[in-house]
């Protein structure tokens, strides 16, 4: 792995973009993507981070509207597509992936790029 590669695997982003599938309506607006930031500490209180880590349904639903923008209300977030739940929890499970975790993802990904 080249030490450009190694460096941004080591740094993680605090925010990621995620484009809905299936956008959500408030009012007149449309809610086609949402930008998560990596939680703090304070965002984690009441619920278990091995659940956050794990992707736990309610976890993350109690999770989204702290981190989200636009925050989405309680009752958007119990609105979203299930494919766009996923998406979201991989991606919080992302912020909290090890250096290791992020190096073996990234050699994976690489042996699957087409030799030249």
């Amino acid at each position: 792995m080249t030490e450009a590669a190694q460096s941004q695997t080591a740094r993680p982003t605090a925010f990621e973009t995620v484009e809905l599938a299936e956008p959500l309506k408030r009012g007149d607006t449309t809610i086609d993507k949402l930008t998560l930031r990596k939680p703090k500490a304070g965002e984690l209180r009441g619920l278990a981070l091995s659940d956050v880590i794990g992707t736990d349904v309610a976890t993350i639903l109690k999770l989204v509207p702290r981190i989200s923008e636009p925050k989405l209300t309680d009752d958007e977030c119990h609105d979203l597509d299930p494919a766009d739940l996923a998406e979201i929890g991989g991606t919080i499970r992302g912020f909290f992936m090890t250096k290791a975790e992020r190096q073996i993802i990234e050699t994976m990904m690489a042996e699957q790029q087409p030799k030249t």
